[in-house]
């Protein structure tokens, strides 16, 4: 069987920016107390008119360009979202229409903050089995749209983005070389969205009483985190049959710094081979992962070869990894080899005269 390999990356987060500041002025909080128990010190957040299909697509647009690819070239569209623009359609095939990709089947995937990781693992089984060649995967969340902004304990958390990859076939060994899935449901009820389905449809008391907002308890959400993120790397380094030492980058799902560094201490990793942008971003649950793959990418934190270990952890509960040896070269990587080669080219013109 062929593997898959990401070819083209891409992300977008509205313009407005809502600093701590910003939401001291909203509820009782602080910029020190958000940072002390968060990271977080600014987040996007989408205008009334925005929804998630809207920022997927300038997401989905720049992984196309960076991937050099068309939208008709396009077979399948994985969208993972919480904040779908509605029941259905899916917000895959509104993205499908505006890009014009006319031969892509699409749909979207639920797996919260680890959906990503999800839509990634099903795109590269299905380039894997030979059913399809060219896949593009977004993550897309307007989650200010389902935060309840007089809850000081959850509304400093969260944020708006979007991330997507576009991925195309590799040879055995290549690209995605794992991904581990997981899930418990026995803890739904520590992270979820009460309203709005078919349990308790949207009505006039729904809406009194605030359960179309995310309900969380932080502390027992930190602690399973924190044991699943960990235990799902260790797991994907191991099918990947990889070593933690020969990791480059560890990108964890954006959701606060504690846990991060808890994950990065747990799997003995310093602080230069883990990424982190939480504190621009806020946590923007499944386009987090792609938002960080795209910015360190661009960054050239990651170069061709290395091997980048992806981990997320989501309601559910869900948790994921996918270990990827990154076949692309970065502008700025072949910019720093091209302006490298130029210089050694003129010394050996110099000694030569």
């Amino acid at each position: 069987m062929r593997s898959a390999k990401i070819v083209g990356v891409g992300s977008y987060a509205p313009p407005r920016v809502l600093t701590n500041q910003d939401l001291a002025r909203m509820v009782d909080t602080s910029d020190k107390w958000i940072m002390e128990r968060t990271g977080i010190r600014e987040r996007h957040i989408a205008d009334d008119k925005t929804a998630a299909s809207d920022i997927g697509l300038e997401a989905a647009r720049r992984a196309l360009k960076d991937a050099r690819v068309k939208p008709e070239e396009l077979d399948l569209i994985i969208v993972a979202t919480i904040t779908a623009d509605m029941s259905f359609p899916s917000t895959a095939c509104l993205i499908q229409d505006r890009l014009g990709a006319k031969k892509a089947a699409a749909f979207d995937l639920e797996a919260a903050c680890s959906g990503f990781i999800y839509a990634l693992s099903v795109a590269r089984g299905l380039i894997a089995s030979g059913e399809y060649d060219t896949i593009l995967v977004v993550a897309s969340e307007v989650l200010s749209k389902i935060t309840d902004w007089e809850d000081r304990a959850t509304c400093v958390l969260f944020g708006d983005g979007a991330g997507a990859v576009v991925l195309k076939p590799a040879k055995k060994g290549q690209g995605i070389l794992s991904t581990y899935l997981r899930a418990d449901g026995g803890n739904w009820n520590l992270l979820w969205l009460p309203a709005g389905g078919s349990r308790i449809p949207t009505t006039r008391d729904s809406v009194d009483k605030r359960l179309h907002y995310m309900k969380m308890e932080g502390n027992r959400v930190f602690k399973i985190a924190v044991q699943s993120m960990t235990a799902a790397a260790i797991e994907g380094l191991k099918k990947a049959e990889v070593r933690v030492e020969d990791i480059s980058l560890l990108i964890t799902h954006q959701a606060n710094l504690r846990i991060i560094n808890a994950v990065a201490k747990r799997l003995s990793l310093p602080p230069e081979k883990v990424f982190i942008n939480l504190d621009r971003y806020g946590n923007t649950s499944a386009a987090s992962i792609p938002l960080a793959l795209d910015e360190a990418a661009k960054r050239g934190r990651i170069k061709r070869g290395d091997l980048v270990i992806l981990v997320a952890f989501g309601g559910g509960f869900t948790w994921a990894s996918a270990v990827i040896r990154w076949e692309r070269i970065s502008l700025k990587s072949y910019l720093a080899r091209f302006g490298h080669r130029l210089s050694s080219l003129a010394t050996r013109r110099k000694r030569k005269y």
